[in-house]
């Protein structure tokens, strides 16, 4: 299949649009649980692990559906709906049900977030991912637009957040409205081939998978090393906002940091095939494992909001290079029939399972031992599991690009 600018500008947009709504609702989440919820360390690690848990739960489901519809976008369909939810969601139900009964509001709110976003964003990924493949274009360069909604709406979000925290809820359902309206005119063409290969999956072939253990190698690189960046990330604004005069001084900063941080990961993630097409995608994974062990430990031994904002800049230069080399490592290791599978089980599912064990140690830690020697602990344990890595990830094969069969003959699915 010859290269579609229609379809890289509308998924591109969409990815746009789905960040936006997940930045506008979700960037300053454990903020709005801290400030405006009142929880404590060890009670927001629980939220973040209950929303782990649901994640999970829905990764592996979304994963095989989606290899098994091959292009079809009746996952895109469900979480664009559920988005238009969003703002509501939080303001009349996720927030009281918080102050009611923690516990209560972590189950609903960690089946909506899981569903829509934590787990949804797998399935998007591994959709546009696919469709590149098809169309021709590289998959990095219509993240980058996700990239960019993200870093449009964390911008405004921490002024808006000091205003009333509502109004960036209520963006975000706005943002989701534009969102299903792009959904709605994107159609793949589908051959008969891809139709066919999509529907001889089975779980045979599933559990073939799990006997490779160099896929479990790649696992333990999951666990060791890209799941701690998500556990490093969640609490981090407030400890961001707590090197600052007032806390709503922080918030607006962390807001201006945040989107700066997010263009610069744009342009990387314009960048980042090139990169990875040079070192190969085993070398671009233990790159980045570096990288965010430097990162992390820095950002327990710099003081004062301009050292650690600086160690959070690296981020920027870290997520793009470890998104295109896991796709990359993983289209080039496996059975691309399995690519869903692989990406949100091999990489998603494991990430958020090592959430769910992590986030209560590191907010209990937090809470004791404080952030930054928290940090400092984190960053080594990444340290060493990027070290091992080197030993059990499998060598680059010679065509990295390695791509699906692109027959004449095709079927237009909706």
């Amino acid at each position: 299949m010859r290269y579609s600018k229609s379809m890289y500008w509308k998924l591109s947009a969409y990815f746009f649009f789905f960040f936006f709504t997940w930045s506008a609702s979700y960037s300053l989440f454990s903020i709005w649980l801290g400030q405006e919820i009142s929880l404590n360390g060890a009670e927001t690690g629980i939220i973040f692990t209950v929303n782990a848990i649901f994640a999970l739960c829905m990764q592996p489901l979304y994963g095989y559906i989606s290899d098994k519809i091959g292009l079809k976008k009746h996952i895109l369909f469900l979480i664009s709906g559920l988005l238009l939810l969003v703002g509501p969601f939080y303001i009349f139900i996720y927030g009281p049900l918080l102050q009611y009964n923690v516990f209560l509001g972590a189950v609903v709110g960690g089946l909506y977030l899981g569903v829509s976003f934590l787990a949804g964003i797998g399935a998007i990924e591994s959709y546009v991912e696919k469709v590149s493949r098809k169309y021709d274009f590289e998959y990095g360069k219509s993240r980058m637009w996700g990239s960019l909604g993200w870093a449009a709406a964390t911008f405004f979000a921490g002024q808006f957040f000091n205003i009333n925290p509502n109004i960036n809820f209520w963006i975000a359902s706005v943002s989701a409205i534009v969102l299903f309206i792009i959904m709605m005119t994107i159609k793949v063409e589908m051959t008969e081939s891809e139709m066919e290969r999509a529907e001889s999956i089975n779980f045979k072939q599933v559990g073939n998978l799990f006997a490779d253990k160099h896929f479990w190698f790649f696992i333990l690189y999951v666990l060791g090393v890209t799941c701690i960046y998500n556990v490093y990330d969640q609490q981090f604004p407030i400890y961001f906002s707590s090197t600052f005069s007032s806390t709503a001084l922080g918030n607006q900063v962390y807001g201006y940091l945040n989107s700066f941080q997010v263009f610069l990961e744009a342009g990387m993630m314009f960048l980042a095939p090139f990169i990875v097409n040079k070192t190969g995608a085993k070398k671009g994974l233990i790159l980045t494992g570096f990288l965010m062990a430097f990162r992390i430990m820095g950002s327990g031994l710099v003081i004062g909001p301009y050292g650690i904002s600086a160690m959070k800049l690296i981020h920027a230069l870290e997520l793009p290079i470890m998104l295109i080399s896991v796709f990359k490592y993983l289209a080039a290791n496996f059975d691309t029939r399995l690519s869903s599978i692989l990406y949100l089980v091999g990489f998603q599912f494991t990430s958020q399972v090592g959430a769910s064990i992590f986030s209560p140690i590191a907010g209990t830690l937090y809470d004791i031992r404080g952030f930054s020697n928290t940090y400092v602990f984190m960053g080594i344990f990444v340290f060493a599991f990027t070290t091992i890595s080197i030993f059990t990830l499998k060598r680059d094969p010679k065509n990295l690009n390695k791509l699906d069969p692109k027959p004449n003959s095709h079927i237009e699915t909706a």
